[in-house]
């Protein structure tokens, strides 16, 4: 068996593989993707009733250089993913949805039907106007129904799926008084998983993966909730986000018997960025704990670009971009991870044997 130090120098060779190399044999045509903030690609953008907005500098800035709605400086999971397959980048499904009104839509890449701020609970976050998931999922079988989307296309294509995060951020918030313990509350949450991969295997999809949760309680925004350490990690909200995953995994491995023609994986989110917490020097970073744009504690007072903010001279170098999420190099790493990872990543395997799997139909 392979020693803890020996798998970390495992992981960081594996991440110097370029995955575009490998994307060759892959037989995906699209990608459908459906979550929060760690996938919008800027639906809260076009949807003039949301709060949760990042389409203001200097959001965008490493790559876009402009602000796209994407919640970083530059790509998220979903675009690395989507390069890496060898497909253009997708776009948000209230994008597509303007154009096809105007008659000129061209989704055959797939569609982003992610919301920044949404949840797996219907009421997270409802005040800033956010897209549910449920809302999303009925986006996605209004297309199918309307033939807008092949059934072949469907069957084929890769189906990402993160979200939960605010749902467990949300149940600390200091003005609401929990109605559920967080046992029951996550099984609420995993309530809504099930139905999700039921509804989405009906529409016909085949090769689906579900992401876990990362170290929800490690953000810098953790700095505006009372009492909750700021020299630590806050140990209860991750406590119940591994809570989270452990059952979410659970879900996941049943799907191919559950529902038969379908392949699933689990990528383990939170253990890779645990890797880049503990050994940030391997992985090339120099701050782990404080957001790169913001201001006040951690940087986690204040959102990336709002009156008042202070930006790093060095992102690359910063695990955080904001308050809330990764910057484009955090993200580029776990996304290597998950696509050319072993099982410490993503398992039973990765997204690049997902991707190039025959499936029978």
């Amino acid at each position: 068996m392979l020693s803890s130090s020996s798998m970390d120098l495992l992981m960081f060779l594996l991440l110097l593989v370029s995955p575009v190399a490998l994307a060759s044999s892959s037989t995906v045509p699209a990608i459908f993707t459906f979550g929060d903030s760690i996938f919008d690609a800027g639906n809260n953008h076009y949807n003039k009733n949301c709060t949760a907005q990042a389409d203001f500098p200097p959001y965008g800035s490493s790559f876009f250089h402009r602000p796209t709605g994407r919640f970083t400086n530059g790509r998220t999971v979903a675009d690395f993913i989507s390069q890496f397959v060898g497909l253009p980048l997708q776009k948000p499904f209230l994008e597509l949805q303007i154009q096809i009104l105007n008659g000129t839509s061209n989704f055959s890449n797939g569609i982003n039907f992610a919301s920044a701020g949404s949840g797996l609970l219907f009421d997270t976050n409802k005040f800033m106007g956010v897209t549910p998931i449920q809302t999303q999922l009925q986006q996605f079988q209004t297309l199918v129904e309307q033939d807008l989307i092949e059934k072949s296309t469907i069957q084929e294509s890769l189906f990402l799926l993160e979200t939960g995060s605010n749902d467990i951020f949300n149940y600390f918030f200091p003005f609401q008084t929990p109605t559920l313990s967080p046992d029951a509350y996550v099984n609420t949450m995993l309530d809504q998983v099930n139905k999700t991969i039921d509804q989405i295997y009906k529409l016909g999809a085949r090769r689906i993966a579900f992401f876990s949760l990362g170290p929800v309680g490690c953000v810098p925004a953790r700095a505006m909730l009372p009492n909750v350490p700021t020299n630590k990690c806050f140990g209860k909200m991750n406590v119940m986000a591994k809570m989270y995953n452990t059952r979410l995994e659970d879900i996941v491995n049943i799907i191919p018997t559950k529902y038969p023609g379908a392949i699933a994986v689990f990528g383990a989110v939170y253990g890779i960025t645990h890797r880049f917490q503990n050994y940030p020097a391997r992985y090339g970073f120099t701050d782990v704990s404080n957001a790169c744009c913001g201001n006040g504690t951690l940087g986690g007072l204040m959102q990336c670009g709002r009156e008042g903010y202070k930006i790093c001279n060095n992102p690359n170098e910063f695990l955080f971009w904001d308050f809330y999420h990764p910057t484009e190099r955090t993200y580029h790493l776990m996304s290597k991870a998950l696509w050319n990872g072993n099982k410490n990543h993503i398992r039973p395997f990765n997204l690049m044997a997902l991707a190039t799997t025959n499936i029978a139909f």
